[in-house]
């Protein structure tokens, strides 16, 4: 006699699989809805009110101009700033990421988010990026946790990439305050890249037999709910000991070196290459969420052309060095890397288009 999978399951196995996902979805929904969703919404409805954007150029922080060189002033003032806008996600993530590990079965992960094929794989990482809302720093630890868990290349990227592409918040925020062909070419621009650029990146990855996660996640062990609280512990203390120090150190990096970075985007200068400058620039650079709006604002006040205007508003909030030394491990350096130069020349496209409109 044949017997099914199910019917030889303990019945604790299963309950304790159950709670563990609930408690992972618990962790989420809280989590976010202190970080990002309410926070949002005010911020949303204060935008609607003053038709006014309330933040800051966070690359001017601390009288850092376009030419001063590197500085620990610079850093510091930087990383300051950065990290205390951002921190609430990071934490999330970081938790976020632990349950993950720790609770949720290796195999539940891949059924739900592997599809038969890359584009269908990466419009299902996308779609299940948009709820987060994160910067592209914040939900790297999540990304990379999926691709070890076994989710394939382009769900993992698409969900890296949807965090502050498709972000439905930071859409809102610019249809509120900024021109129309923003938000347009921001939406069209990022669905090309989070469901496309996503699938011809784990294309280019699987033709390249691109290297498998360095850092397996364990097989968690629902029958053992007593271990339940060490696999968190472990999870977490690893995520803080291996992602978080290289991390904080990149932002320095960042912040210290942002006045040579500023000083290629010189809105004197009208030209093709400065547009491709302004793309690999921004892709490089590390901003909080929606930090990507009073530096558009402030580079258009300055005569800053289209171009370089619609790479920025891709390649800003894409991707970051910091976020992409993140992923590395489990990515591996070909998709990684494969992943920062489909986004700028996906900035490339955003340029077009928004000189176009």
């Amino acid at each position: 006699m044949v017997t099914s999978r199910d019917s030889i399951t303990p019945p604790d196995s299963r309950w304790a699989t159950a709670a563990g996902v609930l408690v992972t979805v618990a962790v989420g929904v809280a989590g976010l809805t202190w970080a990002k969703w309410v926070p949002y919404l005010h911020k949303a409805f204060d935008a609607a009110r003053t038709q006014h954007w309330p933040g800051s150029d966070i690359l001017a922080v601390g009288g850092v101009r376009a030419g001063d060189a590197p500085s620990w002033h610079a850093a510091t003032t930087f990383f300051d700033s950065y990290v205390g806008v951002i921190w609430p996600a990071l934490l999330v993530a970081l938790l976020l990421s632990a349950c993950v590990q720790a609770f949720v079965p290796r195999s539940l992960l891949p059924k739900l988010m592997n599809r038969d094929t890359l584009v269908g794989s990466a419009a299902t990482g996308g779609a299940a990026s948009m709820p987060s809302m994160m910067c592209t720093c914040c939900s790297a630890p999540v990304a990379a946790t999926l691709r070890n868990s076994g989710v394939n290349h382009a769900a993992a990227v698409a969900y890296w990439l949807g965090n502050p592409l498709l972000n439905p918040a930071v859409l809102v925020f610019l249809a509120l305050v900024a021109p129309w062909q923003w938000t347009v070419t921001r939406a069209v621009i990022g669905v090309i890249v989070v469901v496309g650029g996503a699938a011809l990146v784990a294309r280019i990855a699987r033709d390249c037999e691109d290297a498998a996660p360095s850092v397996p996640v364990p097989l968690t062990d629902q029958r053992d709910p007593g271990s339940a609280a060490l696999r968190f512990g472990k999870a977490l203390l690893r995520l803080c000991v291996v992602l978080v120090p290289e991390y904080l150190v990149m932002v320095l990096v960042i912040g210290a070196a942002r006045g040579w970075l500023l000083v290629l985007i010189d809105p004197a200068h009208r030209s093709l290459l400065l547009v491709v400058v302004a793309a690999v620039v921004g892709t490089l650079m590390v901003i909080p969420t929606a930090g990507e709006i009073p530096i558009l604002q402030g580079l258009a006040l300055l005569g800053v052309s289209s171009g370089v205007l619609g790479a920025l508003l891709i390649t800003l909030p894409a991707v970051s060095l910091p976020g992409m030394v993140m992923v590395a491990r489990s990515f591996g350096w070909k998709t990684t890397w494969g992943t920062a130069v489909m986004v700028m020349v996906a900035g490339l496209a955003g340029a077009a288009m928004l000189s176009l409109l």
